[in-house]
């Protein structure tokens, strides 16, 4: 099998040094393959779920030729070619109650939006159009033959794939999946994502606080980005910086999950042996990232082929661990878990009435309110941005995205926007 380090040097941009965000995020991406395993579920249980095999319709949809709005069902050919028409209402059609018996020239049914179309009916008159008695109605000119029909089968033929593998299950899907009499569907297993801090300063709610001591923050913002994934979440708690708990720990944690996603120890002189043990244990490089906050990230893969997990390793920060997981870690976790093809998170322009000091080189991720005045997008900062100030997250919708290139931004000038809701 090929190392992941001379899989990654072939690209001739490639710095572990100074690696550009989209280049990471595609290395990446380009390594990982879906994970296996289907579950055959009831179709009420398969929300958020990810299709592991296609969903293939057994009827055609519509079922039958139907009206596409309430007014009047009569044959194309008996509309005149200049000014009105005049046509014999012999019965009404009704959704669930058709007409009984065909309509023949000169005649015409009263008939309700999805009610099947009479043998003879092939065009729909709007109600709103027609003067109308009960036994006749007139049809002004400009009407065209076919006109306010639905075929049989235009939306999804008997046969045909629905839906297709690695679609996510939404509310659209399941009423799409109901509308066919499909009451149970194949979706993959779900992801199995293990998570932990590192750390001696590093301590868990419910334990006294000593000087120098802070409280874990990174595992409840990593549980909740990954449970809104719908992915199951394996919290293994704090491990001390040692390396037989760090050994123990990794080891567990590559033989339970898919992936393991830590954080802390991934930083050029810390004192601690995380990134020693990644490496003993795996194949794990290290990239300091061309981007600001979260500069400092590990990926590789923990254990055996067979027995092993991918590995983020997040930096410690608050704010970083979120700003890479969200550009990083949660792509990958997509792709892992099935999705096909990977939701984009387009970047939209907004006018930045905060002004931003910036140096070009690195890719900036600043926290940021999205909102709109006088009928233009426009963002501000939501205030100090340092990587371990977390209400800059609990404050923002979006991330103002500023490019390699970008520098510094003077108060009114377009800015580019990831929004959050959606991907938080």
């Amino acid at each position: 099998m090929t190392s992941l380090a001379s899989q990654f040097s072939c690209h001739d941009d490639y710095d572990p040094n100074a690696l550009a965000v989209d280049l990471g995020r595609q290395l990446i991406l380009d390594t990982l393959t879906p994970i296996t395993g289907i579950e055959h579920i009831p179709l009420r249980d398969a929300l958020g779920r990810i299709l592991a095999e296609p969903v293939i319709s057994p009827i055609d949809v519509p079922a039958h030729d139907n009206s596409a709005m309430d007014g009047y069902g009569l044959r194309g050919d008996d509309l005149a070619a200049d000014g009105e028409t005049r046509l014999s209402v012999i019965g009404s059609a009704f959704a669930g109650h058709p007409f009984d018996g065909p309509v023949g020239p000169g005649q015409a049914v009263r008939i309700m939006t999805g009610a099947k179309l009479p043998p003879g009916v092939d065009t729909v008159v709007m109600q709103e159009v027609v003067r109308a008695t009960d036994e006749q109605v007139t049809v002004p000119a400009g009407q065209r033959k076919g006109q306010n029909v639905r075929r049989a089968g235009e939306d999804l033929r008997a046969g045909v794939a629905a839906l297709a593998a690695g679609r996510l299950i939404r509310p659209a899907e399941l009423g799409l999946i109901a509308s066919l009499g499909i009451g149970e569907v194949g979706v993959r297993r779900r992801l199995r994502v293990a998570i932990f801090s590192t750390g001696d300063e590093v301590i868990s709610i419910g334990t006294p606080a000593r000087e120098g001591q802070i409280y874990d923050s990174n595992r409840y913002t990593l549980f909740g980005m990954l449970t809104r994934l719908g992915f199951d979440v394996i919290d293994i708690g704090v491990v001390r910086d040692d390396p037989a708990s760090l050994e123990t720990t990794f080891r567990e944690a590559a033989s339970i999950a898919d992936a393991v996603i830590t954080s802390g120890g991934v930083s050029v002189g810390e004192a601690d042996f995380t990134r020693a043990m990644m490496g003993k244990l795996g194949e794990v490089l290290f990239w300091k990232i061309a981007m600001k906050p979260g500069r400092p990230m590990a990926f590789g893969r923990i254990g055996k082929d067979d027995n092993g997990a991918w590995l983020f390793g997040l930096p410690g920060n608050p704010v970083a661990v979120m700003v890479t997981f969200y550009q990083f870690a949660r792509p990958a976790l997509l792709r892992l878990a099935g999705i096909d093809p990977l939701p984009e998170q387009p970047l939209l322009q907004a006018a930045c009435v905060t002004p931003i000091r910036k140096a070009p080189g690195r890719t900036e991720f600043l926290r940021g309110v999205l909102f709109v005045e006088d009928g233009e997008w426009k963002v501000r900062l939501t205030g100090a941005q340092g990587s371990g100030i977390l209400s800059s997250m609990t404050d923002a919708n979006c991330f103002i995205v500023l490019g390699p290139a970008q520098g510094s931004v003077a108060a009114g000038d377009p800015v580019a926007v990831q929004i959050l809701d959606g991907i938080v």
